[in-house]
């Protein structure tokens, strides 16, 4: 549980619930928690929990080349797939 146990450190080092994250996600507590359980998280769960906590998701590649991913990228995606329909 690796990721589960970053989430909540993180939630713990910058003051905010499960609640406030759940409801920044659009699920419920309950969902939460299943996520907790199985430490299971999309890259959108991932994008989502690092805005509600003001932080960033990113691959570092080397100190020069960062690929960092943002709340764009998930609205970008569905703007993809509904200009494919």
């Amino acid at each position: 549980m690796a990721v589960t146990h970053k989430v909540k450190a993180l939630l713990e080092l910058k003051h905010e619930t499960n609640t406030g994250l759940a409801k920044h996600m659009g699920i419920t507590t309950q969902a939460l928690h299943n996520k907790y359980h199985r430490d299971s998280y999309s890259a959108a769960d991932l994008i989502k929990i690092a805005e509600y906590l003001g932080a960033e998701l990113a691959f570092i590649v080397d100190e020069r080349q960062w690929f960092v991913f943002s709340p764009n990228d998930i609205k970008q995606k569905n703007s993809d797939d509904d200009a494919g329909n």
